[in-house]
């Protein structure tokens, strides 16, 4: 089977994001044409004006539409694409030169009909940005369940660097209208329609993420209710690695509070972990800043994705609450 490759990007209000993604496509080394997909979903900031300085450039495809979240426009532009294979990024993302040649040696390999990569931090990203990286990455943060050098068993692609067959889109009819977690979720129905997920090695993406504190914890909150919302629809998804951010605050919170009525030694424990992020993060970033700020960005991803995940479960796993009507943020009418 010859593979067609459209990318398929959605936007919302982040013109200059989509200028620096299109300029990294102009670096791509791959033989062969594939075309670019961009949906605006709803923008008052569009977009149009920059893609037409790269239509002479790139083959690019530009639908404007009413905003009804990332996961209906993509499944949009799939609709729309012209290609038998999609390949889904975020918006705030850089495609490396090598990225495609990656991924098409792969496919034409070991085929699967849906496959996620990890992401980096490029050089010229923000102290910030790599501090938040790191923690949504390393092995000493998440487990690398993000994506990492090899393999990961019924991993779930994730929408930022997400490729997806034609026939996988529309088997399953694409995106849910939850968000986020519209990811997983097809990730899960994709392998329930009989399908292979995969994670290709060195397929990566640079990432920016959310450049503030705020936006950050957010972003963590919203992971943390949305995962037991997964959980009842999947089941089997289900882990006991996910009540791990809401242990870590159980053991924070006990550890400081043993430390001031018994003895400071209670701490340590905590403090050794601390020691252990702010050391790692320093030196694959090789800053020290970087490293110090890794250690609050730490402490804001499993604070808010920790105790958003408690109450989700409270309300889902244990009331059976209705997602969609306890949750109305998270989904998209």
């Amino acid at each position: 089977m010859k593979l067609a490759y459209s990318f398929i990007i959605p936007v919302y209000n982040r013109p200059q994001e989509v200028r620096e993604l299109l300029q990294s496509f102009l670096d791509i080394d791959f033989n062969e044409p594939f075309e670019i997909v961009l949906i605006e979903d709803g923008s008052t900031e569009t977009s149009e004006t920059i893609v037409q300085d790269f239509a002479n450039k790139l083959s690019i495809s530009y639908f404007y539409k009413e905003n009804s979240g990332p996961g209906d426009s993509r499944n949009y532009g799939m609709r729309k694409a012209q290609g038998n294979y999609f390949i889904v990024l975020d918006s705030d993302c850089l495609v490396p030169p090598h990225y495609l040649n990656t991924v098409h040696a792969y496919l034409k390999m070991n085929y699967v009909d849906c496959f996620g990569g990890a992401d980096a931090a490029h050089e010229s990203f923000t102290p910030l940005q790599k501090a938040i990286n790191y923690t949504m990455t390393s092995f000493l943060t998440t487990g690398g369940i993000r994506g990492s050098e090899k393999s990961v068993n019924k991993f779930e692609p994730r929408s930022f660097n997400m490729g997806i067959s034609k026939q996988a889109f529309e088997s399953t009819k694409g995106f849910a209208k939850i968000h986020p977690g519209e990811d997983p979720d097809l990730s899960q129905r994709i392998e329930k329609a009989g399908f292979t997920t995969s994670f290709i090695p060195n397929a990566f993406v640079y990432h920016k993420r959310r450049i503030s504190w705020n936006k950050f914890y957010i972003q963590v909150k919203k992971f943390g209710a949305v995962r037991p919302i997964l959980n009842s629809w999947h089941p089997n998804s289900a882990k006991i690695t996910y009540w791990f951010p809401f242990f870590f605050v159980l053991f924070t919170v006990t550890s400081s509070v043993f430390a001031m009525l018994f003895h400071w030694m209670m701490i340590l424990p905590l403090l050794v972990y601390i020691v252990l992020i702010a050391i790692d993060a320093t030196l694959r970033n090789k800053s020290v800043v970087i490293g110090t700020l890794a250690v609050f960005a730490v402490f804001i991803q499993f604070f808010g994705y920790g105790m958003a995940f408690f109450k989700s479960s409270i309300y889902i796993g244990l009331l059976k609450k209705d997602p969609e009507k306890q949750f109305p943020h998270l989904f998209f009418k």
